[in-house]
């Protein structure tokens, strides 16, 4: 018998410019397919770890040396947060849903254990029929029964975060500087180009703006629904957002231990 797909929709809406859409993700081997492979690789930024580790073993020489390297390379920590694991999955599930395109991977910007981009969870790009645009967002994590969970509300919560971002043009440039270096001499100079034009020939505006909800409660639109006829109010076109609840089938806690192919 065929694996079942991935996910399936509970919900979707719109005003204007924002749509708000509910998907249930399955349990079963697809679900431990994308958590060992597609979010693991970017828990742990696994394109920079092995280019970090094949250079240092390229430069150690001696037995001592390789020694020295192993103690190093193992006493790395590995990601235990489970919010940071759910800004792994939001971004594994942008790149498989929407093409989205992470030039960067913030893993490597931590100096601490602890350490995270200020401004925003999500930066990236992502192609449309004209070219391509940034994509800037925000992830919640929460367990909470409420409907919507106090993380999608007040100052701190995703709905004001989301309108920050589309109208703080302070913050727009700080991001737009952090990632420029991230992009050139790669591949996605030219995609960063092309939407740095789009955006200022929208007078700023030309963004689109993902907040991903990641839930282990049952599906419920109103999650989404009162904080998207919100932000139509107060996002203008043409920067578009879109909103995503990600119901689990599993505890937000456990994904820490599903990520390395346990069993919670």
């Amino acid at each position: 018998m065929a694996e079942k797909p991935l996910t399936s929709g509970c919900f979707d809406g719109g005003d204007r410019q924002v749509t708000w859409t509910g998907i249930q993700i399955r349990e079963g081997e697809a679900f431990a397919q994308f958590l060992t492979k597609e979010v693991a690789a970017r828990v742990q930024d696994a394109a920079g770890v092995s280019d970090f580790e094949a250079h240092l073993r390229g430069i150690a020489s001696t037995g001592f040396q390789t020694g020295s390297l192993q103690a190093l390379l193992e006493a790395a920590p590995y990601e235990e947060r489970a919010w940071a694991v759910g800004e792994a999955l939001a971004e594994a599930h942008l790149t498989r849903e929407h093409g989205v395109e992470w030039p960067w991977n913030t893993e490597r910007d931590k100096r601490t254990p602890l350490a995270s981009l200020p401004g925003a969870d999500l930066v990236g790009l992502v192609a449309d029929d004209d070219g391509f645009l940034l994509v800037l967002g925000e992830v919640k994590c929460s367990s909470e029964s409420k409907n919507p969970p106090q993380v999608m509300t007040g100052r701190s919560g995703m709905t004001n975060q989301l309108e920050n971002l589309a109208n703080d043009l302070g913050l727009l440039s700080t991001l737009l500087r952090w990632l420029f270096p991230r992009c050139k001499g790669t591949p996605h100079e030219s995609s960063f180009s092309d939407a740095v034009l789009r955006l200022l020939d929208s007078g700023n505006k030309a963004i689109v703006l993902f907040g991903v909800l990641i839930r282990d409660t049952s599906p419920n639109i109103q999650d989404l629904e009162k904080r998207g006829y919100a932000l139509a109010r107060r996002v203008h076109a043409p920067t578009f957002c879109r909103l995503k609840a990600i119901y689990l089938p599993c505890a937000i806690e456990d994904l820490s231990v599903r990520i390395k192919g346990g069993d919670a």
